[in-house]
């Protein structure tokens, strides 16, 4: 027990750790200098750093690692005599503690495989605070839900020895009969459980979720859409994948039931929101362009903040004349959203035949919160939109973003800000199913944010009622005003 509190504490950060780390391998009262490198994420290169060596490989060996006058000994390791490059003795690997070796050589740090069970008392407790209604609820959901899949799994095999196109044609009548009876199903479930946790607090609500998904974990694997929500690749959830299954919105998955859920993911109130606020944003854009005069460059610059794959391009320009009028500029602080929002580009480029002015910038939230620089590097714009990360900001940081935005925002000009509205339908959809959780906000919520701003400002709603858009605009200051004519 006193060896395992040892081997967590972080090596000094203060001495660089190379991937040759001086260390010893301590058998009883013996200490053997060996140099360690990386080998793999769990076992380690070694070589005999001076003429001694173990007499005995067979028995096991501790690790001890001198770090700018601290030590770290971890272990036992199990010495391996094997094939290695570059003339190492061979690897070690741990065989009770099983450390992560990347960590441990490259974050100064000894990180345990078996760490996720430390906390496995806290978490297998969590059932005992879950209301009855709910687990009973949860039961019958997985009970159903097993049942569906199971059925459906037992279709698809049937036909599975037939050819694609067969096995297409035969997969799409399934859905459109027995699926249509499952897409109804879920529907009603929805319903249930929106009745279910409607008077949670917050704090129930993210227990309850939580145990939602350890329950129906498997069934939400099978979904593309709640796989990636739940598993989050990117470390972030709404990444510009999520935003291309949802504009998509096809059937997606390895079987029939897999297909059905992603679906029915993608059809929800808040997914056709989404995929309404890029026609919204598409003809705010077109009429702010038409009604406002062509500044000196000739093109309406325009800033998309968050932007994803800027999938809105598409709808934006319409022609080869269309693209002639605006400079995009495309911030996000996901070089691969960047990368995406640029094969958007290049997409309309060859379907119009043209040239888009467009820049890409990789920039967090902490860009935006340093006004004058912005204005330094950027200049000013004629139309700023941000469609989806106003919904993971707290207030004080939305009012500073908001406040430098629309500081960049030349005379006349515009700005668009979505955020969901408090009376999503889809909200309990997207936090029990989707471990996705936004800021909803009211109207009255959205205006205080720009209570200091000297701004017109309205609210507009998609059809769905879900979003809201903040619109502001930067009027000219009256005659006669310290900053007037």
């Amino acid at each position: 027990m006193e060896r395992a509190e040892k081997s967590s504490q972080p090596i000094d950060s203060r001495t660089e750790v190379s991937l040759q780390e001086k260390a010893f391998l301590v058998h009883g009262s013996r200490k053997v200098p060996v140099h360690t490198a990386y080998a793999s994420k769990f076992s380690l290169f070694f070589r005999y750093a001076e003429d001694q060596q173990l007499i005995d490989t067979n028995e096991p060996v501790n690790l001890l690692i001198r770090n700018n006058g601290q030590s770290i000994e971890i272990g036992p390791c199990r010495v391996l005599s094997c094939t290695t490059p570059n003339g190492y003795a061979g690897r070690l690997v741990f065989i009770n503690q099983i450390y992560d070796t990347r960590r441990l050589l490259y974050d100064k740090k000894a990180v345990l495989l078996q760490s996720a069970f430390q906390d496995l008392p806290q978490i297998l407790a969590h059932k005992e605070k879950i209301q009855p209604a709910f687990k009973n609820y949860v039961a019958d959901l997985s009970y159903d839900l097993q049942v569906y899949k199971s059925t459906f799994d037992q279709l698809d095999a049937q036909y599975r020895e037939e050819p694609q196109e067969i096995q297409s044609i035969i997969q799409q009548a399934i859905i459109r009969t027995e699926g249509t009876n499952f897409i109804q199903y879920l529907d009603n479930k929805l319903g249930e459980l929106e009745e279910l946790v409607a008077d949670f607090s917050q704090e129930e609500h993210q227990r309850h979720g939580f145990y939602f998904r350890k329950q129906l974990w498997d069934f939400l694997l099978c979904c593309p859409l709640m796989a990636r929500t739940n598993l989050r690749p990117r470390g972030y959830a709404g990444d510009s994948v999520m935003m291309h299954m949802i504009y998509t919105r096809d059937y997606q998955g390895e079987s029939s039931f897999a297909r059905l859920l992603h679906k029915h993911a993608v059809e929800t109130p808040a997914a056709q929101s989404v995929r309404n606020r890029i026609n919204l944003i598409a003809k705010m854009l077109s009429k702010a362009s038409g009604s406002r005069i062509r500044p000196a460059s000739g093109r309406i610059k325009t800033l998309s903040v968050g932007c994803g794959p800027a999938l809105e391009i598409a709808d934006i320009l319409k022609s080869a004349e269309d693209c002639e009028k605006y400079h995009f500029v495309f911030l996000d602080q996901d070089p691969l959203a960047l990368r995406e929002a640029a094969d958007s580009v290049h997409k309309v480029e060859n379907k119009l035949n043209c040239k888009i002015k467009a820049d890409y910038i990789k920039g967090s939230v902490r860009t935006m919160l340093s006004p004058r620089k912005l204005k330094k590097q950027w200049g000013k714009f004629d139309f700023i939109y941000s469609l989806g990360l106003f919904d993971y900001l707290n207030a004080p940081v939305a009012r500073a973003v908001l406040g430098a935005l629309y500081d960049l925002l030349s005379t006349g000009a515009e700005m668009v800000i979505g955020n969901f509205h408090v009376s999503n339908r889809s909200r309990y959809h997207m936090e029990y199913w989707g471990d996705w959780k936004l800021i909803h906000r009211s109207e009255e919520d959205f205006k205080s944010l720009i209570q200091n701003l000297a701004a017109q400002s309205n609210i507009i709603f998609e059809n769905t009622g879900n979003q809201m858009f903040l619109h502001l605009k930067n009027l000219p200051p009256l005659p006669g005003s310290p900053s007037g004519g």
